[in-house]
């Protein structure tokens, strides 16, 4: 237990949720607060995959990286990842997550996760899965009155009226898997099972408009031109689509150069870069580079 004074308190009694200041390294159980130490490299960059591809599911509404939850006043706990129940306002959740996900490391505290996920579940919680980074890499889902199950690479999750798709094991922490993924998920958002069915759509809007230009030009011609052309223009919807699923600001001036861009290629490129973008403008500075 550290020293801070704000804390000395524990030694005579317990606390309460509210008595945990947001920024604070603790959570709590029974009443007992239990440090949480900084995450190490390879568990952020999971946790930071693991977050895109669930929040992007189509059926999901919120999520959250380290949200804090109270169930009761003498417990505060915050999965590495919350699916669900995570409202867009300051202090503590009321309740639990439908899903919480919870990365193992280095260092794991095994007992103190035990606990963490029983408190889960009792308070209402439908799955915990916990992501295996040390040893054989695997996932472990935890379910009330249930023996846990392990999932390995190759292998699929699903979790029924929480997720619309299933998730590969792997996308819970391989970025190269994940960003398929999230694409995959983003698309859906709009409209698109795939990418392939954005390019079906300019394909079959291109021919429409190919036909017409094809009594001028040649059938044949025309048509080829306008299936290039409606590729274009289903993609350039396609990346102003994802920026607007991710609450990304598109400015004028970055605006007007995904408009202009007539490359198929380099849309494809920047569709697959908006997944990951941190602002709208870096897919133009990373295709410059």
């Amino acid at each position: 237990m550290s020293e801070n004074p704000r804390y000395r308190r524990y030694r005579h009694g317990r606390f309460e949720a509210d008595e945990i200041r947001e920024g604070d390294s603790y959570e709590l159980s029974g009443g007992y607060p239990i440090r949480c130490l900084p995450t190490g490299g390879r568990g952020s960059d999971a946790t930071v995959t693991g977050a895109a591809v669930l929040r992007s599911d189509p059926q999901v509404d919120s999520a959250g990286v380290d949200t804090g939850f109270s169930p009761a006043p003498d417990t505060l706990r915050a999965p590495d990842v919350a699916v669900g129940n995570v409202p867009r306002e300051p202090g503590w959740v009321k309740g639990v997550p439908p899903l919480a996900v919870e990365y193992a490391d280095t260092g794991q505290d095994e007992a103190d996760l035990k606990v963490k996920i029983k408190e889960l579940l009792d308070a209402g919680t439908e799955l915990v899965w916990v992501v295996r980074l040390t040893g054989p890499r695997r996932v472990e889902v935890h379910e009330p009155g249930q023996e846990m199950r392990a999932f390995r690479p190759g292998e699929e999750l699903r979790a029924p009226g929480i997720l619309r798709n299933p998730v590969p094991v792997e996308a819970l922490y391989d970025w190269e898997v994940g960003q398929e993924v999230t694409l995959r998920n983003l698309l859906q958002r709009h409209g698109y099972d795939s990418l392939d069915a954005v390019r079906a759509e300019g394909q079959a809007e291109g021919q429409a408009t190919g036909r017409a230009e094809g009594q001028a030009t040649g059938r044949a011609e025309g048509e080829a031109t306008g299936r290039a052309e409606g590729e274009v223009e289903a993609l350039k919807g396609s990346i102003l689509d994802v920026f607007a699923a991710r609450e990304l600001a598109v400015g004028d001036d970055v605006r007007a150069e995904i408009v202009s861009c007539q490359d198929a290629a380099v849309l494809r490129r920047w569709l697959r870069q908006a997944v990951t973008a941190a602002s709208a403008a870096e897919i133009l500075t990373r295709s410059s580079v």
